[in-house]
């Protein structure tokens, strides 16, 4: 592993794993087989992204109060700053983490680059003061911040790898569909990370 490469480990949190209020298949077992990846890697850095939406209102019309979530922008109330849906799933070892981003606090956000550290800073300004130059991208939801934590990425010069095998998609076809765009956006796409 090169010396400038971070994880980033995209919002593999309790409501969008099993049993959570946006809940992917297969989300526990990607926060198990993300923990054993950490443990036997050697990156710069490990970052790991969260939606932290706030208790009252919308959040920007984010959550769907008022009406049947779409399910392209509304959602059902999800990841609420303090609850336990908005935890880390217990599977992710935390004190691999050396980055903790939040997002979302009162407004829709999909890619761990419209978060910022526990410190305030956003995401980018981070990575570069630390000398990141690569990414590999894992996480929840494939089609959904992963795909956006991924094109924000490129778009702020960085190298990335996504990891197939790594993430958790909502559907087949979905997962499908993200992993094309962010390929024909510049990012390489591996199923396992020895590919």
């Amino acid at each position: 592993m090169t010396r400038n490469a971070a994880l980033l480990i995209v919002d593999v949190q309790n409501d969008f794993t099993e049993g959570g209020a946006l809940g992917c298949e297969g989300g526990a077992e990607v926060a198990a087989r993300i923990t054993e990846h950490v443990t036997q890697a050697n990156y710069a850095a490990v970052v790991a992204s969260r939606d932290w939406h706030d208790a009252d209102g919308d959040n920007g019309g984010h959550f769907a109060v008022d009406g049947a979530p779409n399910f392209v922008n509304t959602w059902p109330v999800h990841c609420v700053a303090g609850t336990a849906g908005a935890e880390y799933h217990p599977a992710v070892d935390t004190a691999k983490i050396d980055i903790h981003v939040k997002k979302g606090m009162g407004e829709p956000a999909y890619s761990a680059f419209e978060g910022e550290t526990d410190e305030g800073i956003p995401l980018a300004q981070e990575l570069a003061a630390r000398g990141i130059g690569h990414l590999d991208i894992v996480g929840i939801a494939t089609e959904h911040c992963v795909r956006a934590s991924a094109l924000d990425a490129i778009a702020e010069g960085l190298s990335v790898r996504v990891v197939n095998d790594l993430t958790a998609a909502v559907s087949d076809e979905g997962r499908n569909r993200a992993l094309a765009s962010m390929a024909d956006a510049g990012a390489v796409v591996v199923g396992t990370i020895g590919d």
